[in-house]
């Protein structure tokens, strides 16, 4: 008898050290339940009722929590979006002890949570997408558009409501397109188009002025203007200012203001920032291949989209969410013109300085942008084993890692493109479990 009572706080340490243990891993079973189904439902959660929401919460973790042994599960799943959404799953269990029974003990209750938090970061996407004639060769354009709509679909699925996702879409080429109804804008500057577009009537039956017959050469319209813009600065070289290279707000100078080009490749009309996702797709659709390649346009375009300007409004941002802002550059070879080129700019060399100065400690537009605080994404789609554009990957990066070559990918094959979208993707829309 003494011995046995001697006996019993040895066996509450040996069962308490038993029992805890087991306990513990039914809490850690438990805790990657939750998170899993913390993330697995938040996609749904802005959309479901409280009690669909409790429903799909249980159903969900049961399918993952593999402890038997666990007694008198509870589980409540509550969604939120004061501060940003976020979704937390809270899981109690008790678990039956093998020895502290003896002590008292009957049960160890474990519990957890996860929090799925997404809202309070919102995300702002620039496509500036490569139209150019050379996107007409092996497959690339095709495979462009699927990857597009892909990447679409992934950005509109991230979306809990709208608003949390924005895309703009600049297609480009030697120059892009703005929209021709915008022919009575204050901001383009119509000097070098109204040089190059004009008419020549004339009056009296003559033949020559001689007899009577008066000709005057006038430009056309700006109602026939197509919608195209080339490059801002000056008329023969690139600005003091670097308009060409910024999004500062067109002013009363000319050099400030987009140049109204009646190019015969005008590629699609792009779209400012929206969530309308059947019309990005209508866009996608409309894309087609042709023109010389001129990179800085469209990324230029593609950071104005991000900050407005001319035709591009940009939804205000609100200040109880975090927001992150991207540009995507795609494009399937070398620089061949710019504005200037012809003029004493030669091909590639000095367009690609615009972009990327590497003897100017890497100045240029893509070093502007990442300075306002723009995380860059580039591919180079290089079906022709051309040498891998060492313009693109310099560019690739943003403002916490200016240069991170992991934002920068080469694909080969123009099936390729469709897992580089979508790989980033991924990372623009992965949620985390905050807690």
């Amino acid at each position: 008898m003494t011995f046995a009572l001697s006996s019993l706080p040895l066996v509450g340490t040996v069962g308490f050290a038993v029992d805890y243990s087991h306990a513990n891993a039914v809490k850690a079973a438990m805790q990657a339940a939750l998170d899993s189904t913390a993330l697995m439902l938040s996609r749904d959660a802005a959309t479901l009722s409280t009690a669909d929401l409790q429903t799909k919460a249980k159903s969900y973790f049961d399918a993952l929590f593999t402890r038997p042994e666990a007694k008198n599960v509870s589980i409540t799943a509550s969604y939120t979006t004061s501060g940003g959404s976020q979704l937390k799953v809270d899981g109690v269990a008790a678990v039956p002890t093998q020895f502290l029974g003896v002590i008292g003990y009957q049960n160890i209750n474990v519990n957890g949570s996860a929090t799925a938090a997404w809202g309070s970061s919102r995300l702002r996407v620039a496509l500036a997408l490569d139209n150019t004639g050379s996107m007409a060769d092996d497959g690339k354009m095709p495979a462009l558009k699927s990857a597009t709509k892909s990447l679409l679909a992934q950005l509109q699925a991230a979306a809990g409501t709208n608003g949390d996702v924005y895309v703009s879409m600049i297609p480009f080429a030697n120059d892009v397109n703005v929209g021709a109804n915008n022919y009575n804008a204050s901001w383009i500057d119509w000097a070098d188009w109204d040089d190059d577009n004009t008419t020549t009537s004339c009056t009296g039956s003559g033949r020559s002025s001689r007899r009577g017959r008066s000709c005057k050469t006038v430009a056309l319209n700006h109602n026939q203007w197509n919608g195209c813009i080339t490059d801002r600065g000056g008329s023969n070289a690139p600005d003091s200012n670097n308009y060409d290279q910024k999004v500062t707000a067109p002013g009363t100078s000319a050099a400030s203001k987009f140049p109204a080009d009646q190019d015969d490749n005008c590629p699609a009309q792009m779209m400012g920032l929206s969530y309308n996702w059947a019309a990005m797709n209508s866009l996608v659709d409309s894309m087609t291949p042709a023109g010389s390649t001129n990179q800085p346009i469209g990324l230029v375009w593609a950071w104005q989209s991000l900050v407005g300007g001319g035709p591009l409004t940009v939804p205000a941002k609100d200040s109880n969410y975090k927001y992150t802002d991207v540009i995507i550059l795609m494009s399937d070879g070398l620089n061949t013109q710019n504005r200037w080129d012809g003029t004493g700019y030669s091909v590639s060399t000095d367009v690609d300085k615009r972009m990327y100065d590497a003897g100017n400690n890497g100045a240029g537009t893509c070093a502007n942008i990442k300075n306002a605080g723009v995380t860059l994404y580039t591919i180079h789609v290089n079906t022709g084993g051309d040498p891998m554009s060492t313009l693109l990957q310099n560019c690739a990066g943003g403002p916490d890692k200016f240069s991170d070559p992991s934002k920068f990918y080469m694909v080969t094959n123009s099936g390729g493109l469709g897992s580089v979208f979508t790989s980033i993707g991924t990372n623009l829309t992965k949620l985390r479990v905050a807690k």
